[in-house]
């Protein structure tokens, strides 16, 4: 296991004071373990869970070659271009789930319905809607199909012995199709981890208090729990904890014990009170970094041990849309590797802004915007105004965050800009 000097010496140009965005999640990667442990599940629970080994197909799929559609199956090799062709229409309809057994000659067809095997020496299927029947003859177009049309061949989808699914993927509705296609009942997954999350200050009040002169109700805990459950992690709510030595060493104690992964908000800004950094460095190897990025620049991470056992540590900033925006940018990768996915950069969404934006170089900065398609067909985002770190109210009207990169500079009204929608992911 790495410790936070070792990835620090690793990673070029690392400077806990002013730590480029991209460089967060290079470091996450390193410090971050994927989970091995692993059970089986059956299909009905293996949504969105992350798959610990390939899935072989033990058979093709599909299993013979069959019809696409409803029409008449006969031997292409009699299509003549620029001439319509009629054939004799042959006894019996071949349909779905058993193989036809009638006989069929030269120059005949067999009226056949979508998902039956081909007849034997039969490899082009014409469409009802093309044909014209005059009692047993079928007349079919010039020019209207060609050899090999409506037909799906053995194994056009997957071939016996192929790995039809990847280990790291995350299972999603259509994975879940396939397997059963299969015949599949269970599949292997990585377990799921435990993320165990509190917040942090004296002045956040829990749901309940009556609200007193300076504080806040806590929104931090309940944005973080409905992040965590859409990744699909069972979670582990703490409640808010008081900045006092004793009531953090013990929260901090049985989240390690308890979870993989600890997130806590609130505490790593640079004049807060000591006590939540304090007793991170007590209880863990725990770097402090200023993310050149806005909003969420505080941000705490290494690993916490009790009693043998390490849990990844997130220290996010306290003001909501500071920890949206931190764990979607990178806590949420972290925690993907962490379940054992297979990680992939975030796919950016281009759209041309409908206002001028300013931007200074050197750090990265995430606008909550709206991205809508104009009468013209093109995409065009605007932001939602105030874009204050405690605004939380503009993370509900936006439908993505604008990613203005480290190097860029000001945003003219239709210049093209990166945006990482939300859908799908909170």
């Amino acid at each position: 296991m790495s410790t936070i000097e070792q990835i620090a010496a690793a990673l070029q140009g690392y400077d806990p004071k002013a730590l480029a965005a991209a460089s967060v999640n290079q470091f996450l990667a390193k410090l971050v373990d994927p989970v091995t442990d692993t059970e089986r599940v059956g299909v009905f629970a293996a949504l969105g869970r992350v798959l610990a080994q390939d899935v072989v197909s033990p058979i093709s799929v599909p299993p013979h070659d069959n019809s696409a559609m409803d029409g008449f199956a006969f031997d292409g090799s009699q299509l003549v271009k620029g001439q319509s062709l009629t054939l004799r229409l042959a006894e019996g309809t071949a349909f779905a789930g058993k193989a036809w057994t009638g006989v069929a000659g030269v120059g005949a067809c067999v009226k056949i319905m979508t998902g039956a095997i081909m007849p034997t020496g039969m490899d082009t299927v014409v469409p009802l809607e093309l044909v014209k029947v005059d009692g047993d003859q079928v007349h079919i177009p010039a020019d209207v199909l060609q050899r090999g049309d409506n037909r799906r061949f053995l194994g056009e989808d997957l071939m016996a012995g192929q790995p039809a699914l990847r280990q790291g993927q995350t299972l999603g509705p259509a994975a879940l199709g396939l397997i059963a296609s299969l015949g599949l009942a269970q599949v292997p997954v990585f377990r799921r981890i435990k993320v165990a999350y509190f917040s942090t200050g004296d002045e956040i009040l829990s749901l309940g208090e009556p609200l007193r002169e300076g504080a806040v109700y806590d929104s931090n805990r309940y944005t973080v729990f409905g992040l965590l459950t859409r990744l699909g992690v069972e979670v582990i709510d703490m409640g808010v904890v008081k900045d006092e030595p004793a009531a953090l060493e013990a929260a901090f104690r049985e989240a390690a014990r308890g979870a993989d992964a600890i997130i806590t908000s609130g505490g790593v800004s640079m004049g807060e009170a000591d006590h939540t950094k304090a007793m991170m460095k007590q209880l863990g190897d725990v770097a402090f970094w200023r993310i050149a990025m806005r909003p969420g620049r505080p941000m705490a991470v290494g690993k916490i041990t009790e009693s043998g056992k390490s849990a990844v540590l997130f220290g996010l900033p306290g003001n909501p849309v500071a920890v949206m925006v931190t764990f979607l940018a990178f806590v949420r990768p972290a925690l993907q590797r962490l379940m054992g996915s297979a990680v992939t950069e975030p796919v950016l969404l281009k759209a041309h802004s409908a206002e001028a934006l300013r931007k200074k170089p050197g750090r990265t900065e995430y606008q909550r915007g709206t991205v809508a398609r104009g009468a013209d067909g093109q995409l065009s985002v605007r932001t939602t105004g105030n874009q204050g770190s405690g605004v939380l109210s503009s993370m509900v009207q936006a439908n993505g965050l604008i990613v203005l990169h480290h190097a860029q500079d000001n945003v003219a009204v239709g210049d093209e800009v990166d945006v990482m929608m939300f859908d799908g992911v909170i």
